[in-house]
């Protein structure tokens, strides 16, 4: 007996062991390009008061049962916005799985979709966002994960570094084929605004409503943008060099258009979107080289 017992300290002292050796292992590879990047599926919790990332249930489905494809919603239309959101309850989703991915439990989606947002000190924007998108992902029958990439430090934002990061991560852990790239603070105004990716890179965000719904200039191609993985290994992923705010989506622009494709954009009624007011954070001050 005395055996037996000693043999189970020793296994769970194993498997913590191994554990503590990952996010070992993820912090010093991170540590190498002054980052830090958390996905919501992980269980390491990122600090005090951001637990509500988490999903709060788990769900079974039964693996012997043929689904059918699935087919979007007929009533589809103008999608009611809350930004009135408590901001110190914890985040609850009934219908999606433990770590914050959800798929529909009645179909196949066609597309397995990565949503990834670059961040830092905007717990605020991030919980909206939550209170919104999920629904509305759901809505839309979505396969999908959000991945939130966190920077620490003090060094100039790297918005796009984050992403490249996010990408490589969401690949880790889920066999995704769609990314669509967004900012925290960004809520589509219209559930016929497909989260979906398409035959070209996609622009999903350029009716925004502190805009007045308009394109600001014919290259802006920033915001929400989606791609699938084909097409954003032939771009090469973003620019790593854009510390600051702007440039790095003017960038990805030039790159699109030199890999011999075209951007797609859904007209301005399907494509009204909600920008958070906010003012810039600390940190994210306009990066002088953006214009180079």
């Amino acid at each position: 007996m005395g055996y037996q017992n000693s043999f189970k300290v020793f296994l769970c002292l194993s498997v913590i062991f191994l554990f503590s050796m990952k996010i070992m292992v993820l912090e010093k590879y991170f540590e190498k390009i002054n980052f830090t990047a958390f996905s919501i599926h992980t269980t390491k919790p990122i600090r005090k008061g951001a637990h509500y990332w988490f999903s709060q249930t788990n769900k079974h489905a039964n693996k012997n049962i043929t689904l059918p494809n699935c087919t979007l919603p007929p009533d589809l239309g103008p999608y009611n916005i809350q930004l009135n959101v408590p901001l110190d309850n914890e985040f609850k989703n009934e219908r999606m799985s433990f770590g914050g991915h959800n798929k529909p439990e009645n179909c196949i989606a066609l597309q397995k979709i990565a949503i990834v947002i670059p961040f830092r000190n905007r717990e605020s924007h991030l919980k909206i966002w939550l209170h919104n998108m999920h629904p509305f992902l759901q809505k839309q029958q979505a396969d999908y994960g959000i991945y939130v990439i966190e920077q620490h430090g003090n060094l100039p934002f790297n918005r796009a570094k984050l992403l490249n990061i996010g990408y490589k991560e969401a690949l880790k852990e889920y066999d995704y084929n769609c990314f669509i790239f967004s900012d925290v603070d960004i809520i589509p105004m219209d559930q016929r605004n497909l989260y979906r990716c398409s035959t070209n890179p996609k622009h999903m965000a350029h009716a925004l409503d502190k805009f007045n719904f308009r394109l600001l200039y014919a290259t802006l191609f920033g915001g929400v943008v989606a791609f699938t993985k084909e097409q954003f290994l032939k771009v090469n992923g973003f620019s790593n060099l854009f510390w600051g705010w702007g440039g790095e989506d003017d960038d990805l622009y030039k790159r699109v258009i030199t890999a011999g494709m075209q951007i797609e954009r859904m007209n301005n009624i399907i494509s009204k979107t909600k920008a958070i007011p906010h003012k810039r954070d600390p940190g994210n001050e306009d990066n002088p080289k953006r214009f180079v």
